[in-house]
Order: structure tokens, then sequence, then C-alpha cells
């Protein structure tokens, strides 16, 4: 698969591109919110983890199997950051693509985890060539679980108190697309 090697994708309304080293106050303001983070993996404990984290990603070949890439996502005609996009690239080509969205509170609820997903789906489905997308999610993120419904994830498993995360084991649930059930976006 050929993939850019400065990933910059144009949506309607959004620019998804690399993160960069003045991101990193306010990936970290939205990163290290506890309403932000509390399904999320990593959060970063203040201003100098989320430049460590930029600038780890900037070495980082974008695409390199079994990595997570975070892209920054920014309005189109902006440089201030929305919120990041990640992937990880399966281990072995045929795999499935897994994806995760996070967004700044207050730029919640305009649609732009679902057109920053919805474009990653058409390049992983489309121009990539994966055949399945995966994500997984706490059942209580229920927002992040109506996201994906919208994009016709389907739920795959619940895994009981299966994750040990922050101090608490939790159940996490698993969601799957399919290239041929993926509709084609106009």
């Amino acid at each position: 698969m050929d993939h850019p090697v400065r990933p910059l994708f144009l949506t309607a309304r959004l620019r998804l591109d690399r993160l960069v080293p003045a991101d990193a106050p306010l990936l970290h303001a939205y990163r290290g919110d506890d309403a932000v983070a509390r399904y999320q993996g990593w959060k970063p404990a203040n201003v100098g983890d989320a430049e460590a984290f930029i600038a780890r990603q900037a070495v980082q070949p974008f695409a390199a199997p079994d990595s997570w890439f975070q892209l920054a996502i920014r309005e189109k005609d902006s440089t201030e950051l929305v919120g990041d996009l990640g992937i990880h690239f399966p281990p072995v080509p045929g795999g499935a693509i897994e994806l995760g969205v996070s967004l700044r509170p207050e730029r919640q609820g305009r649609g732009y985890a679902r057109e920053a997903m919805a474009t990653a789906l058409g390049l992983a489905f489309g121009d990539w060539g994966y055949r399945r997308a995966v994500a997984s999610v706490d059942p209580r993120n229920v927002a992040s679980i109506a996201l994906l419904r919208s994009l016709g994830f389907r739920q795959e498993a619940h895994h009981v108190e299966s994750y040990f995360f922050r101090g608490e084991w939790v159940d996490d649930v698993v969601f799957a697309l399919l290239a041929r059930e993926w509709p084609r976006q106009g």
C-alpha cells in the first residue's frame, strides 16, 4: 500500500495533517482534561508530555506497520488544533485498521469527529486497500458508540471486565466495519 510521506487530507471543513510542536499546549489541555481522557489510553501529565509525544510522531513514518499515527484535526482554513484522529496500522497487510478520535470539548457536537472518521474510512477502504476497520470502546462511552454506529460499525463483542484501566477492571466493546459495508461517500 502506498501512503503519503507527509499526510495531508482535506474534507469539506477540515484538514487532517501532522501534529506540530505549536500544538502541544492545546493537545495537553484537551487530552489532559478528565472528561475527555476518561476513556482514552493516553493522558499527558503536562505540556512536556504532549511535546514529547509530538516529537515522537514527527519522526514516525506514516502508516508504519503495527504503529499508531495521530493526525491533527484542524478547521480547513486554520492552524489551530480542533482534535486528533488516531490510526493504528496493522502489523501485517490485510489486517484490520483501527481508529479513534478525540476533540476539544468546545469543538464537540459539530460533526467534526464523524467527518474526520469518515475521511479515514474512505481512504482506508479506498486508496489504502484495507478490508476491515475496528474500534474498541468502553461501553460507558455512549457518544463514541453513537458515532461508530452512525458510520455503519456493528458491535461484534462485549468483553466483560477484560481490561485493567486506571485502577479498575472495565468492559471493552469491539465494533467493526468491512469495506463492502462502507457506503460510498459522495
